[in-house]
């Protein structure tokens, strides 16, 4: 399966966004190269208003078990707007008018848009309350099978748990931009929190990009209802 790390659409719109910041925002740079081209970092929420993304379901790579597929809210659901298609991602009207659940930063290499369309490295982070819904991988399944998920399908699946993660880290390497070209970056993603109903849980993911070809290195999904 050939894929994009950070999913095009999201890392170009991201990017896009990014070029945008608010002009009093600080944005670090590294010391130009030779070039006069130079690796520009920006934080969100406090320099920029994130990926204009509700969720990190990315119909090109959705992290799963045969069982579970955690899905992953960085803003609150119930902004969702009722019939937005979850698969399109990139909502930067609605998105940006909902608070992010994760902070972090996005390191460009050689500068911001319309030097780099995507940035090489996103880390997240949560803030407390990261919103992650599990759902059985079948009916996921069956529910993308016409290329349409909406918060209300997923809400009405019956494998449904909520949680709410108290720790949350993810790292992506979008590889469009890295040294081992596009197609070969990596996602990483640590989670663990509570249960709605009681109940804990913990997802850990590793993926990696070989020679354009998506690698699963690693899952677990493991959800201990009470």
């Amino acid at each position: 399966m050939r894929v994009q790390r950070f999913s095009s659409r999201a890392a170009l719109i991201f990017g896009l966004v990014a070029g945008c910041g608010h002009p009093s925002a600080p944005v670090a740079r590294a010391p130009a190269a030779a070039t006069g081209l130079a690796a520009v970092t920006v934080s969100f929420p406090q320099a920029n208003p994130g990926p204009p993304l509700f969720s990190m379901l990315d119909p090109l790579f959705i992290p799963h078990t045969d069982r579970w597929a955690p899905i992953v809210f960085l803003r609150d659901p119930a902004c969702v707007p009722p019939n937005f298609n979850l698969l399109d991602q990139a909502n930067p009207e609605d998105a940006f008018a909902c608070g992010l659940r994760v902070e972090g930063h996005a390191t460009f290499k050689n500068g911001l848009p319309p030097v780099d369309l995507a940035p090489i490295h996103v880390t997240f982070r949560g803030l407390g309350a990261v919103a992650i819904w599990f759902v059985s991988w079948p009916e996921l399944q069956g529910a993308m099978a016409d290329g349409k998920v909406t918060i209300a399908e997923l809400a009405a699946l019956p494998s449904l748990h909520v949680g709410s993660a108290s720790l949350f880290e993810s790292t992506q390497h979008p590889g469009s931009e890295r040294p081992q070209g596009f197609g070969n970056g990596k996602i990483e993603i640590v989670a663990r929190g509570t249960l709605k109903g009681g109940g804990t849980f913990f997802v850990q993911v590793r993926e990696m990009g070989v020679d354009q070809v998506s690698v699963l290195r690693h899952i677990t999904v493991e959800l201990t209802p009470r």
